[in-house]
Formats: structure tokens, sequence, C-alpha cells
């Protein structure tokens, strides 16, 4: 196991790192071979870095115990990384793109740490009074509003779409704990969060609380900025 101390993700790669990732990575012999350990490398070292910054989040934030997540998530998002190296496009530089795999999966990690010992509820929308406003108006205002998107909830949204919403923007359960409790993925979650606001703002316009908006919905398409660490996602929502 690779022992981890602060990393700087700014300092430059190593002068033994390939020319051509994606060409020695797909090679066989000593340039594959090589080319694996300067991977890991650099994902021990983003993974490090990630795992660094939210330390403070850690049940146990011993050196030891940061080693072991940080080697962990450097081999899941080493191993993630190389099933979609068909997928990389050259759109950034390459360590850029690796990078991007291990602090994903490092922040996975840390999250389901903080909560392996805490309970996920789902529970259906609730109305709860507004926060305290400053003045009569606004409070009015604002209970106005919660009760129009609970009620808009209660409308338009599955009792499923309901308690996922619930669980991620209210409770703010992270939602790759909650993928992992519901034994579903990242992506079937954030197809049905966005599903859940689409309705709700369709609701929400037609009843007048919110603008008409003329902008197209950002569909979003799997690219080099964008890597899916996540497990393979389920189709649709139930």
């Amino acid at each position: 196991m690779t022992a981890v101390r602060r990393v700087d993700l700014g300092a430059p790669v190593r002068e033994g790192a390939p020319r051509d990732w994606v060409a020695a990575l797909g090679s066989t012999g000593p340039d594959q071979s090589m080319a694996l350990r300067e991977l890991h490398a650099l994902m021990i070292r983003a993974a490090g870095h990630q795992v660094w910054r939210m330390r403070a989040a850690l049940p146990d934030p011993s050196p030891g115990a940061v080693d072991v997540i940080v080697n962990q998530a450097a081999d899941e998002a080493m191993t993630a990384l190389l099933g979609k190296l068909h997928t990389f496009q050259g759109r950034s530089r390459f360590t850029t793109w690796a990078f991007k795999f291990a602090i994903l999966q490092a922040a996975t990690e840390v999250r389901r740490l903080q909560w392996q010992h805490r309970e996920v509820e789902l529970r259906d929308v609730e109305l709860r009074p507004s926060p305290a406003h400053d003045g009569p108006e606004l409070s009015a205002e604002g209970n106005d509003l919660a009760g129009a998107v609970a009620e808009a909830m209660r409308q338009v949204l599955t009792p499923y779409q309901r308690r996922i919403a619930v669980a991620l923007l209210v409770d703010a359960v992270p939602i790759d704990v909650l993928a992992e409790r519901l034994g579903t993925s990242r992506g079937a979650l954030y197809k049905t969060l966005h599903d859940v606001r689409v309705r709700l703002r369709c609701e929400l316009t037609a009843k007048g609380y919110l603008p008409v908006s003329h902008d197209s919905s950002n569909q979003g398409t799997t690219t080099d900025n964008d890597p899916d660490v996540s497990p393979t996602p389920t189709a649709g929502t139930p």
C-alpha cells in the first residue's frame, strides 16, 4: 500500500510518464506496465488531495486510515478509467481527465464512511413553516411559496420521486450514499432528480410562481470533462 501525504495537484507529471497515455495503456508489454504504474501514481496523488481536503468528515482521520481510503479510491478509480479509456476524446489533457476519476471516487469513499452509521429515511414531503423573515410580508410570501412547492410535489411527482427529492434536496443525503442504500446508481438518481426539477418548474410556472423560461434544457453528454465512475446506470426510475 502506498503511504499518502499532503499532495499538490499542480505539481508537474513525472518524467517517466508516457506522452500518449491511451496508446501506452492499450498496448502490451513493458510500455503498458510502465503506463499502469504511472497512472496509479497519478490516482494516488489526486485521491490523496481530495481525502486531505475532506479529512475533517472522516470518523478516523489518522494517517493510517487516510492511507487505506486513498489507496482504495485510487484502485477503484483506475479500474473505472481503464473501462472508459476508449471514451477519451482529447478535449483536455489526459492527466486532467484521470484526476477527475480519482477525485470523484475519493469523495465518494469519504461520504460513505461519513454516513455508514447514519440512517437514511425516505420520507414524503412535509409542509414546514418557512424560516423567519425581516417582516410579515416576506414571511407570508415565503410560506406561500413553500406551500406551492409542497402542493406541486404532491400533484405532479410520484411517491418515489418525492422521497428521492426530499432525501437529496432537503435532507442532503449524498447521492452516492443514497444510490448504495437503494441498490441503484448515481445515474438513475440523477435522472430522477432531473425529472423532478422539470415537472416542478412546469407546474410552478403554470401557477405563476416562476417566470416563463425560453432556455432549452441541457441534456448533457459524457465528455472528457464529465467522467462517470459510478456503477452501471439502471434504466429509468421505479
